[in-house]
């Protein structure tokens, strides 16, 4: 999970960006899931073999580390190899996958830093955790769970983030790190990949594109994917905070691919100031563009959180910017209630709200290809806790239990009057009123449905309109041709 600025504004702006995706061969060989026609449906193992403060806040409590790096620095080889034994025991067990099997669920994202599998020379890090991870993968089995693989922490540090194992500078690409990384791949599949739990391999997680040279990174892509092409899992690659349609073009003659991008709202002032039906459009809008890349795609990381105030979430010691107390953000609330506790300590509201959010996006990423929750325990942050919220009542059960039915279509002769996109969404709101004449979907050339008059220069009609949970929902459209939600529906 990534805790940046900007950097997630800018890609989803980057959406609008769209290119005619040219499809891929996708699957030359057997898989044991089908990630072509079959939804992913499942929770990341956050904060287990690569640690973070912000989900297990009680590791790093009483010291200066911010990341594994520095914990492991700070309690040296022998406190840092039991303390970290110890969570690795207990973190997980596997009633967790039992648990998750019962839920609905047919995957699990486990990330794990290189450095388990691959000891590096002048690391601080310990190992141990790489016996367990196959222990991990027996569980999965035993449950009926799928695995992906997720290398989350590459030598350098991919990111800068602390969930890449070292916080700070970025340097991976830099002397041998991409080589090294490589190396860890291929024996995370020598290892694992005909495990019967394990479907997928992810190449590395979240490689932070605005900073990294993209040449370099795609390369890495080609060539851990000419790695591991053979083996009967597919592979799976980040966005690289680059926009999904962004990566519409790439990938011409590779197979068992699968593109794989992390949404989050909350990370940017402007996002997390959104109202709650601003963040389900923006889910549901992103939901259309993963569905458009000609690629299967999944939304590997995702939230139900709809502020950033979980301890620590932004970094051990750092405030939020829902309260104004990281960085000079503008206030936008109270973080009372949000940043520590369970379901049961978040107001009515809140409730309400995360429960809509996540049924949102539960709609918009199964247009595409699924998607894998994060996360599934933390030590007291809510909305982030699928274990929490399943027994919270604010995860659906089952899966496609929806609390907020959508409404009726309206009569047909509004479909005749004012077309629609392929999403069913009418593509005129928000850009103005369509012209005399002219159609929703380019408001410059006629429709031949409505010949040479307005289209709602003169009345106010019904239409429908992907709102809340990416379905259609009645709206009207008032005489200046502005989108206002029905009383009715409200």
């Amino acid at each position: 999970m990534r805790s940046f600025g900007n950097f997630v504004g800018g890609a989803i702006g980057m959406l609008a960006l769209t290119s005619h995706a040219s499809p891929i061969t996708p699957w030359k060989r057997a898989l044991s899931f089908d990630y072509g026609s079959e939804k992913v449906r499942g929770v990341n193992l956050g904060g287990w073999f690569v640690l973070e403060p912000w989900i297990t806040p009680s590791v790093f409590e009483g010291n200066a580390a911010k990341d594994e790096y520095t914990l492991t620095q700070i309690l040296g080889k022998d406190a840092a190899k039991s303390r970290l034994t110890e969570h690795w025991n207990s973190w997980i067990t596997q009633d967790d996958f039992s648990q998750i099997a019962a839920a609905g669920l047919n995957h699990v994202r486990i990330p794990i830093g290189y450095w388990s599998v691959i000891a590096r020379d002048g690391d601080p890090y310990v190992q141990g955790a790489y016996e367990k991870f196959g222990q991990a993968l027996d569980w999965a089995s035993g449950a009926g769970l799928k695995v992906m693989i997720d290398l989350h922490g590459a030598p350098g540090s991919q990111n800068g983030f602390d969930n890449s194992g070292r916080h700070g500078s970025i340097e991976w690409t830099q002397g041998d790190t991409t080589e090294f990384t490589i190396k860890v791949l291929n024996k995370l599949r020598d290892d694992h990949a005909d495990h019967p739990a394990v479907s997928a391999i992810q190449l590395l997680n979240e490689p932070l594109g605005p900073t990294l040279d993209m040449n370099k990174v795609r390369q890495f892509y080609m060539d851990g994917w000419g790695n591991l092409k053979d083996s009967n899992v597919a592979i799976v690659v980040h966005d690289a905070f680059q926009g999904v349609t962004s990566w519409n073009d790439w990938g011409a003659g590779m197979w068992n691919l699968v593109l794989d991008t992390h949404h989050y709202e909350i990370f940017d002032n402007s996002q997390v100031g959104m109202s709650i039906d601003d963040h389900i459009r923006t889910a549901c809008d992103f939901g259309n563009q993963m569905a458009s890349t000609g690629k299967t795609t999944i939304s590997g990381e995702w939230t139900g959180a709809i502020t950033d105030c979980a301890k620590w979430l932004n970094g051990k010691d750092k405030g939020a910017r829902y309260d104004g107390t990281l960085n000079g953000a503008p206030r936008v609330g109270d973080c009372a209630g949000k940043s520590t506790g369970s379901v049961a300590g978040l107001s009515d509201a809140d409730k309400s709200n995360v429960r809509r959010f996540i049924e949102a996006q539960l709609d918009a990423y199964e247009k595409a290809g699924g998607w894998i929750f994060w996360t599934w325990k933390t030590e007291g942050a809510p909305e982030w806790d699928m274990q929490e919220l399943l027994a919270g009542g604010l995860f659906p059960q089952p899966l496609n239990n929806r609390q907020r039915k959508s409404s009726s279509y309206p009569p047909p002769l509004f479909s005749l009057l004012l077309p629609f996109n392929e999403s069913g969404m009418y593509c005129a709101v928000g850009r103005g009123a369509c012209r005399r004449g002219s159609s929703a979907t380019n408001p410059s050339t006629p429709h031949p449905k409505i010949p040479n008059r307005s289209c709602i220069s003169h009345i106010a009609i019904a239409i429908p309109i992907l709102t809340d949970i990416c379905r259609p929902r009645s709206m009207r459209l008032d005489n200046a041709g502005k989108a206002k939600q029905s009383k009715a529906m409200q």
